[in-house]
């Protein structure tokens, strides 16, 4: 078992499906441009509509957002977008992290796979990390949810109200893991506070 201390490295990784391109984009305009923690984001999107939509994100949010590179260092104030065709990973590289794209196979049907990113978190971040699921169809990364709330980090949830489709939210509720289930204009100030203030 690897040993997690906790850091000023923090990490949030962002789960979204159906309904979620807005429902991010909202959610990383409220957050702060100084905001002490990278953004990592699965949305279930084709590949070809992947980087047109981390280019609307950054118009539209403080942080710089970018569609993901492989062995791009995710920064502070910065949000990384997975590639609709490629599973985003995060890495420790030292005392870095950094982006790892893989072309394996689809999981719970997607590629990319929120719980294929949210592993990652749990193995290189543990609870340093804070998830956050948003509106979408299916259950990928409810079970990894569950893993990263076992390793100490704070799990955030859509309530069903400001959710299109309150199927990947809605597992992770059903099965026990989320922390706080919150309607999706007070998502992005409650995660603010929680990287603020250590995640304590």
């Amino acid at each position: 078992m690897r040993r997690h201390f906790r850091t000023t490295d923090r990490i949030i990784g962002i789960g979204a499906s159906t309904g979620g391109t807005e429902a991010i984009k909202a959610v990383l305009a409220e957050l702060p441009a100084d905001l002490q923690a990278g953004v990592v984001i699965t949305q279930h999107i084709p590949a070809a509509f992947s980087k047109p939509f981390a280019e609307r994100c950054n118009a539209a949010s403080p942080l710089v957002v970018c569609q993901a590179e492989d062995g791009q260092q995710i920064l502070p104030g910065h949000a990384y977008v997975a590639p609709g065709d490629r599973h985003l990973l995060v890495e420790r590289d030292g005392a870095r992290y950094v982006c790892r794209l893989n072309d394996g196979p689809p999981v719970n049907r997607h590629c990319p796979s929120v719980d294929v990113m949210l592993r990652s978190l749990v193995q290189n971040a543990g609870p340093n990390a804070i998830g956050v699921m948003l509106t979408g169809m299916g259950e990928d990364g409810a079970a990894s949810m569950g893993e990263l709330r076992q390793a100490g980090a704070p799990v955030l949830v859509q309530d069903e109200k400001s959710s299109v489709v309150w199927g990947m939210p809605g597992e992770v509720v059903k099965r026990g893991f989320a922390d706080q289930v919150l309607p999706l204009s007070k998502i992005g100030a409650r995660l603010a506070a929680l990287v603020q203030a250590g995640g304590d």
